[in-house]
């Protein structure tokens, strides 16, 4: 791939590019010539891309994925179909599509597998689709398949004014459930009561397991849905009740947890790990089951996805850092 500073002329594809890993702000846009679809993929027209925690440990080097440099950073796009390879079938050109690559994503094109391609209805907001694989595809996985919350069942949300929290907050209650809603500061539990949270929990002023027994007594809780891990894993799990589904999702809070395995022996609980990446890799179906049901959800008001800020190419380090400060609530996106 040809890659030279930005604005030099007679170039048509900017994309945000991380040439070794370090901080976000050593991220550099750069040009190139448009890409070419092979045979089975699709370049797409960007109109937005979604920001994602695994984003910012990627170009630091920090993820279980260490892609070979250079590469563009960015996992998940929405735009326009631009040009499709040999053998795709199921678009079109022009048509309003959602993907998801990994890489790739903060650049004015994106070659894409068309197998990781998902059509949308028309007029639907890219800003919103671009918000939609990661976040709320691991959310869907991680209640309707791992946890298998059911209608009437409590779920406890940790980290619910980030991206996934939210998702989890919302998706929580459109199956049904009570949601308890904890975040770190009186703002993001506003935010989390906005988008539908029964009751929340300030874990930065209050004690989060004394909390989680006043609302829910000697029942416990179904379900606990922890993107953040650190010192509030434990009080969480010894808060689940009998037969208690704890989902592993990500570790925003820095330190990952270590569990007395005690604990769902004595409560005949269940810790349940979550890799939405690979199940959409191993149940394409069953994934996009999942998101059909989802933009069903958004067409029916019953799910409401924040897009907090936009931001434009040549800042998307500034998204990253905004990210990795937790000052982010929903989700942010970079628009190219």
């Amino acid at each position: 791939m040809l890659l030279v500073p930005a604005f030099s002329g007679g170039f048509a594809m900017r994309a945000l590019v991380c040439q070794q890993f370090d901080q976000p702000e050593t991220l550099t846009v750069l040009e190139s010539p448009d890409p070419t679809p092979g045979a089975g993929e699709v370049v797409i027209a960007v109109e937005a891309a979604g920001v994602n925690f695994p984003d910012a440990l990627m170009v630091m080097g920090q993820y279980q994925v260490r892609p070979p440099l250079p590469f563009v950073a960015g996992a998940e796009a929405a735009g326009t179909v631009a040009a499709m390879g040999e053998g795709v079938r199921h678009l079109k050109p022009g048509q309003n599509v959602v993907a998801f690559t990994g890489t790739g994503a903060f650049a004015s094109h994106l070659v894409a597998p068309a197998s990781n391609v998902i059509p949308l209805p028309p007029g639907f907001p890219a800003d919103v689709a671009a918000t939609l694989p990661l976040a709320y595809g691991t959310t869907l996985h991680a209640l309707i398949q791992r946890g298998q919350l059911k209608e009437g069942e409590t779920l406890l949300v940790l980290g619910a004014a980030g991206g996934v929290g939210l998702a989890a907050v919302m998706i929580g209650k459109a199956l049904g459930a009570r949601v308890i809603a904890a975040a770190s500061t009186p703002e993001k539990c506003a935010v989390a009561s906005e988008h539908g949270a029964d009751e929340v929990i300030n874990y930065t002023d209050e004690d989060l397991r004394e909390r989680l027994k006043a609302l829910t007594g000697k029942k416990g809780l179904d379900v606990v849905f922890d993107p953040v891990g650190d010192r509030y894993a434990e009080p969480a799990f010894r808060s689940l009740g009998w037969n208690g589904r704890y989902l592993v999702i990500g570790f925003a809070g820095g330190e990952i947890p270590k569990l007395p395995l005690n604990l769902p022996l004595l409560k005949g609980s269940s810790l349940v790990g979550v890799f939405w990446g690979e199940f959409a890799q191993r149940e394409p179906k069953a994934n996009a089951e999942n998101m059909a049901r989802l933009i069903g959800w958004i067409a029916e008001g019953k799910v409401r996805p924040l897009v907090s800020e936009r931001y434009p190419l040549e800042r998307g380090s500034e998204a990253l850092r905004a990210l990795l400060g937790r000052q982010v609530t929903g989700k942010v996106v970079i628009t190219p």
